[in-house]
């Protein structure tokens, strides 16, 4: 899966430094004068990371993270400043920045920053992934197969999932196998990470039968 890094300064010669840098690197880089050029650019769905310079006319690089997020846009940012200041440090990291550079940039460090962005982006982009077919998944349990999903997570043995449902026990065995079938997950302890994941409720479910008790 390639990944790109993206980098956006409005200074020309800057970014073509960085650019230069990065595909000497072996890095896919894409470069944009403006936060404008760079927002109006969809993000592929490969993991990536973005360059951003602090202080730009028009939108700031404050700005471009806050609207990377009104987007739900999860992407690490570097930026980078000819102005090292601690307030304007302490701004960026208050946004999420992943990285605070100050110009002139050494390339070591900028490098050693882009990797490590990447690897958070690799990692939030696979959760991302398996989030989004955990939830494919869920959605193909018939309405007793969720039942039996959230009765089971609580840790409730096949008969007292059979009492709760008012069903028979190997009744119980073959809905809770198709479940861990349609999940594709191996044991209990798969399943109950599942639907931790997913934000799944069972813990009341188990008060409720504890009551009735």
């Amino acid at each position: 899966m390639e990944n790109i890094v993206f980098v956006v300064d409005d200074d020309d010669m800057v970014r073509q430094s960085v650019l230069r840098l990065l595909e000497s690197a072996g890095r896919t880089a894409q470069g944009f004068s403006s936060a404008a050029q760079f927002l109006a650019h969809p993000l592929p769905d490969v993991p990536c990371c973005l360059i951003l310079d602090m202080k730009m006319p028009g939108s700031d690089g404050l700005e471009v993270v806050r609207q990377l997020e009104r987007r739900g846009a999860a992407i690490p940012v570097i930026f980078i400043s000819g102005y090292g200041t601690i307030p304007i440090t302490v701004q960026a990291m208050r946004a999420g920045a992943h990285e605070f550079l100050t110009k002139p940039i050494h390339a070591e460090t900028l490098l050693a920053s882009v990797t490590q962005a990447m690897l958070i982006a690799g990692r939030e982009l696979g959760q991302r992934t398996e989030q989004t077919a955990s939830t494919l998944r869920l959605d193909t349990l018939t309405p007793r197969e969720r039942e039996v999903l959230e009765l089971a997570i609580c840790g409730l043995l096949n008969k007292q999932i059979a009492t709760q449902m008012g069903i028979s026990e190997i009744t119980v065995k073959v809905h809770k196998r198709r479940v861990m079938d349609k999940m594709q997950t191996r044991t209990l302890a798969d399943l109950v990470r599942t639907a931790e994941r997913l934000q799944i409720a069972g813990v009341r479910r188990q008060d409720r039968l504890s009551h009735e008790r």
